[in-house]
């Protein structure tokens, strides 16, 4: 380790344990690409089941109590009573994401599309997640739009800002006050020519429009190649308007492969940049979610692999030695500051995380201890017939 004295290790320790990152209902169904989704054994029937198995992804890591859920693949006619067995299985409901995305009513748009019957329809939607978010105890409505056009002339581009903020107003005049809305933004696709949240910058501004109670989505995978994301998240956080990060990894566009599998030096930098802004732990109010899409790989130990990265770069980034960083880019040194951040980079903080997790009670390897457990061939012979959940189900 970078810094090997029992003060600092009791530091990083003690702070990892405040730690909590959000899965993803919709991780440990069948997910894929746009050719193919390759459904595998023991996947999840309905909400139920795969809260049982993000139950079993916290119980082996410590840090992933809450399970996101995804309206409609996540509907059910009673959601206290999901709540109450989520809470049975010693996790809670986070938070409730909206899908207007899918009808065929949507194919020029949701909450911009020209038809104002359509738009009703989307806003219905967010509406109704929010009514769900009221029983299921949810604090955060996270709401992504598909929404965009394929050609020039196709629509009005302003006109649909219009609309956009139209729909954002109700869904967030609609809110209670402890509830917020989390706007996420994304480069490109399905929309080729224009789409109607591409970037950071355009999620703030109408952020900030709305009020306190909307904050802005970091999605890792949803970015140009080569944009520095650990900015964004310095400039969101310096401004009050960081809400949430969905979190994954990309080689070419939105990949959703699991986070720290492409790039685990960008991961560590944007930790880095939530520890010097204080703001990893819950009282913060930031959500680190995964959104990730696992279509080759088996679902829980990819799930369980992404929270183990996550919880990789956070380690790295708490030892930082953040008085000889100071120091360094006061003097100009810039080869001593940047020495101060690759050391921590560098170290391997695997031994302090088992160590860790021998502290609370766990295994101190979590992918073994899952392998070892026979979660998998239990569900594989238990979950037989029906229909497996996945995209549209």
């Amino acid at each position: 380790m970078t810094q090997t004295d029992a003060p600092t290790r009791d530091r990083v320790k003690q702070a990892l344990r405040t730690q909590r990152i959000e899965t993803p209902s919709w991780a440990y169904a069948n997910s894929g690409t746009r050719f193919k989704v390759f459904a595998q054994e023991g996947v999840p029937r309905d909400p139920y089941e795969k809260i049982a198995d993000a139950a079993v992804v916290h119980r082996l890591t410590g840090v992933a109590p809450t399970v996101a859920l995804h309206i409609p693949w996540d509907r059910v006619d009673d959601y206290a009573d999901l709540a109450r067995y989520a809470a049975d299985q010693g996790v809670a409901l986070g938070a409730i994401n909206a899908n207007v995305f899918q009808d065929n009513d949507y194919k020029l748009g949701s909450v911009t599309n020209p038809d104002p019957g359509v738009r009703r329809k989307a806003i219905d939607h967010l509406l109704e997640c929010v009514d769900i978010m009221d029983r299921t105890g949810s604090r955060d409505l996270k709401l992504w739009f598909s929404d965009g056009t394929n050609y020039p002339g196709q629509d009005d581009i302003r006109a649909r800002q219009d609309r956009l903020a139209t729909a954002l107003r109700e869904t967030y005049d609609r809110l209670g006050d402890d509830q917020r809305l989390l706007l996420e933004y994304k480069l490109f696709e399905p929309a080729f020519y224009t789409t109607d949240v591409p970037d950071w910058g355009t999620a703030y501004a109408h952020c900030l429009e709305l009020g306190p109670k909307a904050q802005v989505v970091i999605d890792t995978g949803h970015h140009a190649p080569g944009t520095n994301i650990e900015f964004i998240v310095a400039f969101l956080l310096r401004v009050g308007k960081l809400g949430a990060f969905d979190f994954n990894s990309r080689f070419y566009a939105d990949d959703d492969l699991m986070v720290g599998a492409a790039d685990p030096f960008q991961l560590f930098r944007i930790m880095h940049e939530i520890v010097r802004g204080d703001a990893l732990g819950p009282e913060a109010g930031i959500a680190f979610m995964l959104d990730q899409c696992h279509n080759i790989e088996p679902k829980i130990p990819a799930i369980i692999r992404s929270v183990l990265n996550v919880q990789e770069a956070t380690a790295k980034a708490l030892l930082v030695d953040a008085a000889a960083l100071a120091a360094a880019q006061r003097a100009g040194d810039v080869l001593g500051a940047n020495a101060v951040l690759m050391d921590a980079y560098h170290t391997d903080v695997r031994p302090l995380l088992a160590e860790l997790r021998a502290d609370l009670g766990l295994d101190p390897d979590p992918m073994a201890a899952y392998a070892r457990s026979g979660y998998f061939e239990r569900i594989r012979a238990e979950r037989v017939g029906g229909q497996q959940a996945g995209w549209g189900a």
